[in-house]
């Protein structure tokens, strides 16, 4: 009769001891397949097939401007909103000043009178392997504004540039 004891007490023993590591490899599992925001400070720019590099890349904005509506004879003492005309930020690069690097004043120097040559941006979110993960594409961009960088005789920093471009429209591609 102990034996018997011992025996459904070693079964039992086994059966939870299936179910509690069954249960830390789910728990595992599920841990290794989460799917984690990505990192930001690994991307790469190009526009008319050339890769720049940046520091930093802003105005990555969609914006619907809103339609308000209202009927005179609405029952709703409310307007109605609708989505209206879509509107996009300006990029904003800024990157370290290269001494020979003239490629965004040739850029500019292209503007005659209310004309300038225009360059779809791409801009590409990179993994670990520098494979792109996220893109977006600016259409027709054309630089609006440079701003040189801040001069400090006591300073001990990179010396930075910034590039705005306006742009007529900004997707995501796959």
């Amino acid at each position: 009769m102990l034996i018997v004891f011992i025996l459904i007490a070693v079964c039992v023993f086994l059966i939870l001891f299936g179910v509690l590591v069954f249960l830390v490899y789910l728990i595992y599992k599920h841990l290794n397949t989460m799917a984690y925001p990505l990192s930001n400070f690994h991307f790469s720019v190009e526009w008319g097939g050339t890769k720049i590099g940046f520091t930093e890349v802003s105005g990555l904005d969609i914006y619907f401007e809103p339609i308000l509506y209202r009927q005179g004879a609405s029952l709703e003492y409310s307007e109605t909103k609708m989505p209206g005309m879509v509107k996009y930020s300006n990029i904003i690069l800024k990157r370290g000043l290269i001494a020979g690097d003239n490629e965004f004043f040739k850029w500019l120097n292209t503007k005659n009178l209310n004309t300038i040559e225009r360059r779809d941006v791409i801009i590409k979110l990179l993994n670990e392997n520098h494979d792109p993960v996220f893109t977006w594409v600016v259409k027709n961009a054309f630089p609006i504004k440079y701003s040189g960088p801040v001069l400090n005789s006591q300073g001990n920093e990179v010396a930075m540039e910034t590039l705005e471009l306006a742009h007529e429209g900004l997707s995501v591609v796959e």
